[in-house]
């Protein structure tokens, strides 16, 4: 409890009066918002998610705009990417896409000399095996490469440079702002959110794909921050941009419910077919090591091989944004489809072999809706009332097939639904994906991103894993003064850094208790008695702590009943402040723990 002055302590010297009365008026206006805002570490985490989101949407717009300039600069149109390939004469469909992996390679090359060999590290290794913290240097080549891959014609999607960037960003923001690994974690995972948002107008589905394929849990610890981020990001892209849904299709409706009975018999077709795409681009990536060849001939040869292609089918170049647009409207007859869906197939394998830079989400869409589409006419073919409306299976195959790809069927579900706006289609989206998920599952038992995750976590020396007890949360050097500290140096020490409690010390590092904000209230109204106040004048002997070495269950008592944010970490056995533990850090790193007993 606070308590009055002990006889014989000495009066440090005061500082000018104009000095204190301005302190005076700073702190109480900062008393004020506390007591009036109650601002906590989880809305303080919301606002630094809600800043990842709208710079991670500005860096995607960025980076949209570098990849048709380059566009434009390699083929002289400034249409999309298949209308381009069909106006240029053959030579230039090859001669595009392999200057395209020349420029990448050479990217990548002189990129090494900046990075100094340093490997980029993905953003989804930074989350699940890392600390949160992403290499610039290495992400902007890598970006740099892929603006080369994507604008030249390759076979990949822009989803993967746009998230990396994003996620860049965010762990920008959080070692500016010194954050602890749990919380750093989290921010870049907002990053990530805010760059699928940003890419497919789809914030829900933004969350949900870092909340369940990356962090493996949806607890609302870390779901909200996510869904704030990519919230944010979504509407900065509509301010700035004319985005609305990505896919603009006719409406779509159940006709009859013997229509299920195919939905059914697609979701086992797709579960079974994505997992042998998911190997073909495997497959791909070691037979082009096998070659021997440098990277920057890979990258060529790769390039070659969709150019080659894309002479007869020019379908083949880009993400196949344009072709499923073309399916789900109905102005691609099944004939040609069959063509461009094996086509697009080796050249995606091709793109993605060689090494080229960049995602393979929209492509998967592509292989989806392509699928869908050839069952459904098949099916209508056959049974005209067993699929009235072919296009609706190419919606549902994107769904079903970005499920057993990715492994995460409520994304999907939800992405479908928010780059469409077609809810009609939910019921057999919903089942569809769900039979494909578990089929493909049965099947391969790896997803689209679990084989990155399983190689990067080979390559890359794991940490030193945490014991579970409170050291390994703690924050070192937390805020602190000596017991004879002025009360204007504790009125400093609230106004620069954002806590409740300050912790009190004796001149031999003895943790002695604290001043709370509210504490100090009192003596707010009046600068000359201010003056006369120091820490032990105000000091809370009675304030809780914890030991280093006791459990997070047993931090996690500490914090119960407590209106506090910070438990101050002390040495039972001398008594010596050691380091702070942050109620968010602690409640992120349980998360992580149940995440990781029931992986």
């Amino acid at each position: 409890m606070a308590h009055p002055r002990r006889e014989g302590m000495s009066v440090m010297p005061q500082l000018p009066k104009p000095l204190t009365e301005r302190l005076l008026r700073l702190l109480r206006w900062r008393v004020w918002v506390q007591e009036k805002l109650q601002p906590t570490e989880w809305q303080i985490t919301l606002l630094w998610a809600a800043l990842a989101g709208f710079l991670g949407a500005m860096v995607s717009l960025l980076f949209t705009a570098l990849t048709e300039g380059i566009h434009e600069l390699l083929t002289g149109y400034d249409s999309g990417v298949v209308e381009t390939m069909r106006q240029l004469p053959w030579w230039a469909r090859v001669l595009v896409p392999a200057g395209g992996g020349l420029l990448a390679g050479l990217t990548l090359l002189l990129g090494r000399r900046i990075t100094r060999g340093r490997s980029s590290t993905d953003y989804m290794e930074a989350i699940v095996i890392g600390t949160g913290e992403l290499p610039v240097r290495a992400s902007l080549v890598k970006s740099a490469a892929a603006l080369f891959s994507i604008g030249s014609g390759g076979s990949i999607g822009r989803e993967g440079p746009l998230v990396q960037l994003a996620a860049v960003v965010a762990s920008a923001i959080g070692r500016w702002r010194k954050f602890s690994p749990p919380q750093l974690r989290l921010l870049v995972a907002c990053g990530a959110a805010a760059g699928i948002a940003s890419a497919y107008n789809a914030p829900i589905a933004g969350s949900f794909f870092v909340a369940e394929i990356i962090l493996g849990t949806i607890a609302m610890e870390s779901l909200g921050p996510l869904a704030v981020s990519a919230v944010v990001a979504a509407l900065t892209m509509r301010v700035l941009t004319d985005a609305q849904q990505l896919y603009r299709v006719p409406e779509f409706h159940l006709h009859s419910p013997w229509e299920m009975g195919p939905y059914v018999v697609l979701g086992l077709l797709v579960g079974t077919l994505a997992p042998w795409f998911l190997r073909s681009l495997r497959r791909a990536e070691q037979w082009f090591m096998t070659t021997k060849l440098p990277p920057i001939a890979r990258l060529v040869l790769g390039g070659i091989i969709v150019g080659d292609l894309a002479i007869f089918v020019p379908e083949v170049c880009g993400n196949g944004y344009t072709v499923v647009v073309d399916i789900l409207n109905g102005k691609i007859f099944w004939e040609a489809l069959i063509l461009i869906f094996l086509a697009k197939w080796v050249a995606t394998a091709s793109s993605v072999g060689s090494g080229a830079p960049g995602g393979v989400f929209t492509p998967a869409l592509f292989m989806g809706a392509s699928a869908g589409y050839l069952f459904g006419t098949a099916v209508h073919h056959v049974w005209p009332q067993g699929a009235v409306d072919p296009q609706a299976f190419a919606l549902v195959g994107m769904g079903a097939f970005l499920s057993a790809a990715s492994y995460a069927p409520i994304m999907a579900v939800i992405m479908l639904f928010e780059m469409t706006l077609s809810y009609d289609i939910i019921l057999p989206l919903m089942l569809c994906s769900v039979i494909a998920y578990y089929t493909a599952k049965g099947l391969e038992g790896q997803s689209l991103y679990s084989e990155a995750l399983r190689r990067k976590s080979a390559e890359t020396p794991q940490p030193e894993m945490p014991t579970g007890r409170v050291r390994d949360l703690m924050k070192v050097a937390p805020p602190q003064v000596k017991n004879t500290a002025p009360f204007a140096e504790l009125a400093r020490m609230f106004l620069s850094v954002r806590v409740n409690n300050i912790y009190v010390v004796s001149a031999g590092e003895r943790f002695l208790g604290a001043v709370s904000l509210h504490d100090i209230k009192p003596y707010l109204g009046d600068a000359d008695l201010a003056s006369l106040v120091i820490a032990s004048d105000v000091l809370r002997e009675d304030f809780p702590r914890i030991g280093p070495d006791e459990t997070l269950a047993d931090a996690l008592n500490g914090f119960l009943n407590r209106p506090i944010e910070r438990l101050p970490v002390v040495d039972p056995a001398t008594g010596k402040l050691l380091g702070s533990l942050a109620k968010t850090d602690l409640l992120l790193a349980l998360v992580e723990t149940t995440k990781k007993k029931t992986a």
